[in-house]
């Protein structure tokens, strides 16, 4: 049975040199517009893009109301050590349900 040294080793070592400890994660968000708010719904997060759409897509196909249901999908990198802030966040794409209740994903500018 280890004693989980890999762990404080890793705490331990905050301002050391060495390799970065970056992770790319995706989040998904659902929102409900209702008299001009957006409200959000489910959410959540995944370490894939297509992961991430597909939950999404699931969860969009869910709602009762598809005409004023819409969700994105953000990426973000994480750096160990570090707070994460608006730099390293990044909407990539925005969905919508159209008419026929088939969820369109457009990607949005850089």
């Amino acid at each position: 049975m280890g004693l989980h040294m890999e762990l404080s080793a890793r705490e331990d070592c905050l301002y050391c040199g060495g390799l970065e400890q970056l992770v790319e994660m995706f989040e998904w968000e659902v929102f409900v517009t209702s008299s001009g708010t957006d409200e959000i719904g489910p959410c959540g997060i995944s370490s894939g893009q297509a992961t991430a759409m597909d939950t999404l897509r699931t969860e969009l196909r869910r709602m009762e109301s598809p005409a004023t249901v819409w969700g994105r999908i953000t990426h973000r990198v994480y750096d160990f050590g570090t707070v994460p802030d608006d730099w390293s966040r990044r909407v990539i794409f925005r969905a919508t349900v159209d008419p026929a209740g088939s969820v369109r994903f457009e990607r949005t500018a850089p």
